[in-house]
This record gives structure tokens, sequence and C-alpha cells, in this order.
């Protein structure tokens, strides 16, 4: 791909100052939405926010001791949270009240399920992948056998697509017209998924 290949954002289609840029990044569990959130907030200077590690917080507040682990969302106490969780929709508001207000003042890029329908960052990139290919990246990342990270995956994507319909009545991972760019993670590899987006955020902000 040439250098000036995606140099072709309209000028004035985003009016936002350049320095208040937002990124949000979407998709199904385990489909890379971190790494590409971590390159791109490396690159440009730009603050990460993970909406599960604030929703991990507010369980930590919760009494919910090791919710702070990386790995914690597999664990028997992450299920149970999840059950107090689906009970009370006002986990879920919170932590997007908090990240809306994040992506209004800018300068970061935001791993969300959410925000893309509920927000107006400045753009929003949506991560599609397989679930073998999930299973296989959760497998290597946290040691387990490809066949127990399938059914981490299955549940996560089922529980997502429960939640969000019943807080916000839009269907995860099916309308995606909120999204500026769609990256298929099937398709290329994440160091070449990662230089496409960094390319994007880059004409963006020089356009």
């Amino acid at each position: 791909m040439g250098s000036n290949e995606i140099n072709c954002i309209k000028k004035g289609s985003n009016d936002r100052d350049k320095k208040k840029i937002s990124v949000v990044i979407s998709g199904w569990p385990a489909v890379g939405k971190t790494t590409i959130a971590e390159n791109i907030a490396k690159d440009f200077n730009l603050k990460l926010w993970n909406g599960g590690d604030i929703l991990k917080m507010m369980a930590f507040e919760r009494g919910y001791s090791s919710s702070l682990n990386h790995d914690w969302w597999d664990t028997e106490e992450a299920i149970n949270f999840m059950r107090e969780r689906n009970n009370d929709p006002n986990f879920d508001r919170e932590v997007d009240n908090r990240l809306i207000r994040l992506v209004n003042n800018g300068n970061v890029v935001i791993t969300s399920y959410t925000l893309p329908w509920i927000s107006d960052a400045t753009v929003n990139f949506w991560l599609q992948g397989s679930v073998e290919n999930r299973a296989k990246r959760l497998a290597m990342r946290d040691n387990i056998s490809v066949m127990e990270a399938k059914k981490i995956i299955l549940r996560r994507d089922n529980e997502n697509k429960l939640i969000y319909k019943r807080i916000y009545n839009f269907s995860f991972g099916e309308k995606l017209d909120v999204f500026d760019f769609a990256l298929n993670t099937d398709l290329l590899s994440l160091e070449c998924l990662v230089d496409l987006s960094k390319r994007i955020v880059k004409s963006i902000l020089s356009s």
C-alpha cells in the first residue's frame, strides 16, 4: 500500500480540533482491540482507556477482590459479578457515562463495546473475527486450551448481545452503520491491521 493511498479523507468532513481527536475501537471479545488501541495510543500520544477495566474497577469497589487481574473475566468470581451486573443495568450505564466524558474531552483511544452507538467519537473502528480465530488468540494469551477458550468466547458473545440489547436496544455485532471503518482480522495479520489503522488516524489528523 502506497504512502498516499489513504490520504483521501475529505477536508472539512470533521471539524473537530486535531488536538481533541477521540478514537473508539469496538468488536467481538478477543479480536485484537487492545493491541490496535495500544499502538494507536503510543504513536499519537493519546491516553488509552478500556471499558472493561473501568467495569473491573467498579467490581473492585463492590468487593470483588481479584477484579484488577488481567484475566479476571475468565474466573468464577467474574461469572458471579456478571450475574449481579445483569440484574443492574446501572453498572454498564455508569461505565459508559465515564467513557462518554472521556470521548468528549478528546486525546483518547478507547476500546469499548458500546461507545460507537452512544457517543460522538472522531472515528469508530469495528474489528470482525471468527470464533475460531478469536479462540486461538485467547488460548495463546491466557495459556488455556482452544476448546476452553472457545467456550469463553461463545459465552461472552452471548452475554454482550443480551446485555446491550436490554440496556440500549441495539444488536451488538449486527448493525454496523455507526462505524467509520470495519476491519476483518481473519483476512489480515494483526500487524497489518495495526499499520492500516494508524495510517487512517494519521490521515484524519492531517486532513
